[in-house]
């Protein structure tokens, strides 16, 4: 109704005074009061349907952003997998017992908040394996954990965290998908435990919904190139990186803003 108003002053303007510059002052000031009191009024209605979605946007400033979106990143665990993994296999090295293995994450872990603690922990209670409470505990970030048990000092996490510890970490196998977590107790290396996490299905739709909108997606997370690309593979994405720290994702999201694109982190 605004803009036939505005047209409708603007012809009448026209008429009476045959002068284009009086019609165009009538336009000018007619069209702006209806973009002054439609545009808040478009804002506020999209914030409030995504409201409704679940979506809290904070203003509409951030709501513009979203238009220009070129790039999405993509955490793993918890994003686009529901968050709750579980033991998939365990794999002791020469010498070591599957009891053995576990008995030792499960103790290094109890207590932990992490997800893939706390998937170990429940494996070993499901086993009716006997867990020890650590006297100590320190979460290394990005890599794992370091524990004192019965008296060892036993270490759960990445490869990466066991070689900084100077303890060789034999390569993985093929064939497997899932995340390994590593072990050691002292200086030597008790084998791995692979932990899966089922893929959210409404991610993998999400996925695709953004490519057909020309946006880019990459998937970030600390888990190994193997893992990363089966779920990749998964979700149908074409870009992910693998072994990354919390603070090495920080870097590829700056690279690309550094490059003047409009990106969104979600995890």
């Amino acid at each position: 109704y605004l803009v036939y108003f505005a047209l409708g002053a603007a012809m009448l303007t026209f008429l009476l005074t045959h002068n284009i510059r009086s019609t165009i002052s009538v336009i000018i000031v007619a069209g702006a009061c209806g973009i002054a009191a439609g545009t808040p009024l478009a804002v506020l209605g999209a914030i409030g349907r995504a409201a409704r979605h679940g979506s809290i946007i904070k203003g509409g400033v951030y709501l513009e952003a979203l238009g220009r979106l070129h790039t999405v990143f993509l955490d793993k665990t918890g994003t686009i997998t529901f968050g709750m993994p579980s033991v998939a296999q365990i794999r002791p090295a020469p010498g070591i017992e599957d009891e053995i293995l576990l008995k030792a994450a499960a103790s290094a872990e109890h207590g932990s908040e992490h997800p893939l603690g706390r998937a170990i922990v429940r494996d070993a209670e499901e086993k009716s394996i006997p867990i020890s409470q650590p006297t100590e505990f320190r979460y290394v970030v990005g890599r794992g954990i370091l524990a004192q048990v019965e008296g060892d000092r036993i270490a759960v996490g990445n490869r990466a965290h066991l070689l900084s510890l100077g303890i060789e970490v034999p390569p993985e196998g093929k064939g497997f998908q899932g995340m390994s977590v590593f072990v050691a107790a002292g200086d030597r290396y008790y084998g791995s435990i692979s932990i899966e996490d089922q893929v959210r299905a409404s991610a993998a739709a999400a996925v695709k919904q953004l490519e057909a909108m020309n946006i880019r997606v990459i998937l970030l997370t600390g888990d190994s190139q193997a893992a990363a690309e089966a779920v990749a593979h998964q979700m149908g994405i074409f870009h992910f990186h693998s072994d990354l720290l919390p603070e090495q994702k920080a870097v590829e999201v700056a690279a690309h803003t550094k490059r003047g694109h409009t990106v969104a982190m979600v995890g």
